[in-house]
Order: structure tokens, then sequence, then C-alpha cells
């Protein structure tokens, strides 16, 4: 009997026929007798545009030219294309590997890299070269999201193949790794994705049954969200037409959280398709501060800072952002989402997340 052939095998064959032309053309140039060159587009503000189609902000047609010919380019050269090799062998091999541990290996094989900033920095490259992500290439950051609800996958990963489990298994969640980020989205009874960016409200959702009350997924993002949990997001609302809602902070940290969820972000500009420009930022914002009447912090000075960059920022010029961006010069404060808990361990699932969710629904 042939074995199933899920979405993510078709996915890892496209990669590897992006690194079979990224080889031949370097080996091309080498049987011509030239020295051998890759255009990079270049990952700078400038080439960053706004996709009216994929709603999102995406590379431009700028590119750079990394060839052997110059002799300052001849190190990151050799460098990118060994990160190429390592990543097709991880592929072909059904290994998977983190940003951490590709520099070490580097290391190990005699690759010259300064640091690990260098390291990542060429696997960005590479994903903007093969127009890929570095996931879809079997290298990934170090997991720290976790996913919780009535939803069965299938795992496609060696080892674990057809393997189904229930995300509803276990009170902590399940991580999002790269396993699970790849895996068929078997059943769900879900209607809809709640993603909270703080581990103890995420734990209340839990305790207080948020996910059976409102049927609803739920993820911990723990803070800005890591690219494999953003891609697993995109997915339950694309393959299961779920409405996505983003609770975070009341501060300029949590509202840029919502905003990279919803409009991506300028470091993965070269990754399409990893935000959700349906999704709902639900909050905590601040004028729920003077709303709720919540516990909460002055601004600090890096603070202010951080909303003045915001308020030039074209992702924030429309509402809720723009309302709320100047909620924060009026009073002047911040909030987090632990603060409801000033009126009982229920209130924030019990009281704010009806009131919050009827309020987005009637828009």
């Amino acid at each position: 009997m042939s074995q199933q052939i899920y979405a993510s095998d078709r996915i890892k064959q496209a990669v590897l026929e992006r690194f079979k032309k990224l080889g031949e053309s370097v080996v091309s140039d080498l049987e011509k007798g030239a020295f051998p060159k890759i255009e990079v587009p270049a990952r700078t503000t400038s080439n960053i545009v706004y996709d009216e189609r994929l709603r999102q902000y995406v590379l431009g047609g700028k590119k750079m030219e990394r060839t052997a010919r110059n002799v300052r380019h001849l190190r990151p050269f050799a460098q990118l294309l060994w990160i190429a090799t390592f990543a097709k062998q991880l592929i072909q091999r059904g290994k998977t590997s983190t940003l951490r541990d590709t520099y070490y290996v580097a290391i190990g094989e005699g690759i010259d890299f300064e640091d690990q900033a260098e390291s990542d920095e060429l696997i960005m490259q590479l994903e903007s070269i093969l127009d890929f992500p570095r996931e879809d290439f079997n290298i990934f950051p170090e997991e720290r999201a976790s996913i919780y609800g009535d939803l069965v996958i299938e795992y496609t990963v060696p080892g674990f193949r057809g393997r189904r489990i229930d995300l509803s298994a276990h009170p902590d969640g399940f991580a999002i790794g790269p396993a699970l980020t790849t895996a068929e989205l078997v059943k769900c009874r879900a209607e809809q994705v709640f993603v909270i960016e703080k581990g103890a409200v995420f734990a209340r959702f839990v305790e207080e049954g948020a996910d059976k009350k409102y049927k609803a997924i739920l993820i911990h993002t723990a803070g800005q969200s890591p690219r494999n949990c953003r891609k697993l997001i995109r997915r339950l609302h694309d393959e299961l037409n779920l409405p996505i809602y983003v609770f975070t902070d009341a501060d300029p940290w949590g509202v840029h959280i919502a905003s990279v969820l919803i409009h991506g972000s300028a470091l993965s500009a070269h990754i399409k398709e990893i935000n959700v420009p349906d999704a709902a930022w639900a909050g905590v914002w601040p004028s729920d501060i003077r709303r709720y009447k919540l516990p909460s912090m002055k601004l600090s000075d890096r603070d202010v800072k951080r909303i003045q960059e915001l308020e030039d920022d074209p992702r924030y010029q429309k509402d809720p952002w723009r309302r709320e961006i100047k909620e924060f010069w009026k009073i002047k404060r911040k909030a987090e989402l632990e603060a409801f808990s000033r009126y009982g361990l229920e209130f924030i699932v019990e009281e704010f997340l009806p009131e919050r969710l009827a309020e987005l629904q009637r828009r």
C-alpha cells in the first residue's frame, strides 16, 4: 500500500527543487569558467513594500549580488553554500535543527562564523533566496509557544507519521514545534482561536474552560509569537476558516505583538503568508484601563520612545491602532492582561471576554 502524501511532503519537495536550482547555477558558472554568483533580495527598510493582495509587508524587487569575484564576498558566499548544503541534508535525512544547533554544527565542520548572529543572518538570506521560510528546510528557533483545544492532528514527520493526538489531552498545552506545525489538521470542533500573550492568562483560560464555553482553540505565544506559532495560526484561519482574536498587554510592546500577528513584521518581510490580516486585536486596549479601572503603571521613557515609533509606522495609521495609541498619550499609563484579576480569577473569562467578543463582532 502506498504511503500517504501530505501537504508537508509537497512543500519539502518544492524546497529541494529550489536547492537543486541554486546548486546548478553555481556549478554552471564554474563550468563556464566564470566566478559563481548569487542574487540575494535586499532586506532593507527601503525595499519593504505593502502588498495589497497579500495584505502584508513584503520585500520589493531590489537585489544585491554576492559573487566569488569579490574577495570580500568569498567568506559569506562559502558560508551561505554550506548552510544550503546542511539544510538540504536535513530534508533528505528527515532531520531537524535549531538556529543554535546549526551554528554549532557549522563550527564543528570548520565553518568560520564569528557568532550565532552571523549564522542566523545567512539563514535569513537563504530564506529570501529560496522564497521559503527556514522552517520549511527544517531549521527552527527554540520553541516556547503552546496550543490547547478541541483539535485532533495527525503527525507527518518520520517516526510519528500517521499518529494522531487530541490537543485537549494535556492541561499545559502542547508545544508548537516543527512536528505540530506541519501536522495535518484532522478534526476540529472549535469555532474560533484565542491567541494569548501571557502564560498566566493562557492557564486561566484553560482552568476556566474558555475552550469549551466559547468553542475556542487557545494559543500561548509567550511574548512575541515565534514564526512556527504564526504559521500555525495562519493555517487554522485558512484551512479551518476560524476567526482569530489576539489578547496582549496594554503597553506598546503588546500592541506590537498583536500587529506582527496581523500585519507581519519587517524582520520577516521576506516570508509570505505567516500573518493573518483578518485577525482582530481584542485587547487589552489602553482605553480598557479607564473603562475597567484596571491597576496600571506609569509609562517609562522606553515606553514613550516606543509609542512614538509606533505613531510613525504605517501599520498603525488606522483604528483601533491609531485610536488606542492616542489613548496612551491621554492616560500615560499601561496595564497587563493579569490586571483583570483584581476583580477575581474568573472575571477575565466570565465578564471581559464575552463583552469584548460581542463588541468586535458588532463592528
